[in-house]
């Protein structure tokens, strides 16, 4: 079904569960300090702080809900929290939840209008690094599976929680993991509640596809030393050689014009264009660039031409750029280097590991084969699942019931790793507010948004049973 198309059928979510959601309004301001207390557990992976001491955490909070949960070692990185949740429901599917307990760094502290981890509630939003990203999500899973089992005797589906502890520096360790348990993950489908809903229709975002991630430093050298810049004359400036690399990459609008970039590429389809018409109808541009900080759409390109770019194409991101001297007054000097940081998303069949060599033909071809490529990740299996998988079906009746409107359903978002492992429909979708703040300074959830997010994954495995 596309979004509103069987809305009959899914206004009988309400009904289907009230029960449950009427448990869950009972018990919020339970449910409420359980995320308070692993909010306020430290636990940054790009700092090593904390890891083990959350991991074991929520051990203790899945376990105080009788969730059969345990700490799962790695090799080498934080554990992997895993809980398999059984049903007596005959012919059950298996939907494996997946969520991350580590967190982004907290920093720029002074910018924080609470404790970063105090998670103070002020005027009914709680104030957390994580609240949205992700410790939000995994809360609300274990609570809708401890709703379940209060109510009901136990879940509509089998349940298995999958939470890591390094998805903000890259998953370093999940495959090596997912390789190693391979038995443990299988499942009919898998969803992640990460992330926040969309500030145009005040409903999800559902995800039903990711890109790969290609992240690089590019390096163009000079001379051994920095040189007075009157001698200018007798040096490559690797600074200018830099900018003249990036810019054979990209045109001026941005599209990435790298020899036979998009030669794998998987267009969208006539769903994929229906859905981002239809999204492009329902879009707030107020909102949009309220958000961005920003007077109007660049390139003069329209919403529709932005969100398919967005949705189903490949970036190259500048990320940062370094060279020569920045600090206060003057220094007239020719750099000695010049670094670029560049991430690429990749959408379906653009493979990390051979787009990187074609931007290392690219650069050779143009003349810049002294421009060396520092490879710092290079990971994903990019894929995109149909819209009428039932995995994508039931979200959305979720969605649509739980929220009040259709979600905004996006063809592709980032990167995944289990999928690679385990092949089987993935879904991402989450319930922060729009102005949620993650990966920034005073990143929150409000309580409301909290307890609907619960009863969201608890619509999402009653409607997953039932297809």
């Amino acid at each position: 079904m596309r979004p509103g198309r069987d809305r009959a059928r899914s206004h009988t979510v309400y009904e289907r569960l009230k029960d449950v959601f009427a448990f869950i309004d009972a018990h919020q301001d339970e449910f409420v300090r359980d995320l308070q207390t692993l909010l306020r557990q430290p636990s940054v992976s790009a700092q090593k702080l904390g890891l083990q001491e959350c991991a074991d955490l929520l051990v203790d909070l899945l376990k105080k809900d009788g969730l059969p949960a345990y700490a799962s070692p790695t090799d080498g990185g934080p554990p992997v929290v895993f809980a398999d949740i059984p049903t007596s429901r005959p012919d059950a599917k298996t939907l494996l939840c997946y969520g991350h307990y580590d967190v982004q760094p907290p920093e720029p502290l002074e910018k924080w209008i609470s404790d970063p981890w105090a998670a103070n509630i002020i005027d009914g939003v709680i104030y957390a690094r994580g609240a949205t990203d992700n410790k939000g999500g995994v809360m609300a899973f274990a609570k809708a599976a401890y709703a379940f089992q209060q109510v009901l005797g136990e879940p509509p589906v089998r349940l298995k929680f999958l939470f890591e502890g390094d998805e903000e520096i890259g998953s370093p360790h999940l495959e090596g993991w997912c390789l190693n348990n391979i038995d443990l993950i299988q499942a009919d489908g898998m969803h992640c509640l990460d992330g926040d809903i969309s500030g145009s229709v005040n409903s999800p975002q559902v995800e039903l596809g990711l890109k790969a991630i290609l992240y690089v430093e590019l390096v163009a050298k000079g001379p051994r030393a920095d040189v007075y810049s009157g001698d200018a004359a007798w040096v490559k400036n690797p600074a200018w050689r830099l900018v003249q690399a990036l810019n054979t990459m990209v045109d001026p609008e941005g599209n990435v014009i790298i020899d036979g970039w998009y030669d794998d590429f998987q267009p969208p389809d006539e769903d994929d264009e229906f859905l981002l018409r239809t999204e492009a109808e329902r879009l707030d541009m107020d909102a949009v660039l309220d958000h961005f900080g920003i007077d109007e759409l660049p390139w003069g390109k329209s919403p529709y031409e932005l969100m398919k770019r967005r949705q189903y194409y490949g970036t190259c991101t500048i990320c940062g750029l370094t060279s020569g001297y920045q600090g206060e007054g003057l220094k007239t000097i020719v750099p000695s280097s010049a670094k670029a940081k560049v991430d690429f998303r990749l959408p379906p069949r653009l493979m990390p590991e051979k787009q990187v060599e074609k931007l290392r033909e690219h650069l050779m071809r143009r003349g810049f084969d002294d421009i060396e490529i520092n490879v710092l990740t290079a990971r994903g299996t990019p894929y995109k699942i149909p819209y009428s998988e039932d995995l994508a079906q039931a979200v959305i009746e979720a969605a649509t019931e739980i929220f009040g409107a259709p979600p905004v359903v996006h063809g592709l978002t980032q990167e995944d790793i289990i999928k690679s492992v385990v092949d089987m429909p993935v879904v991402i979708t989450g319930f922060g507010p729009p102005n949620s703040n993650l990966h920034a300074p005073n990143e929150n959830m409000p309580v409301d948004s909290f307890i609907r997010g619960i009863k969201y994954a608890a619509a999402i495995m009653e409607s997953f049973a039932r297809r």
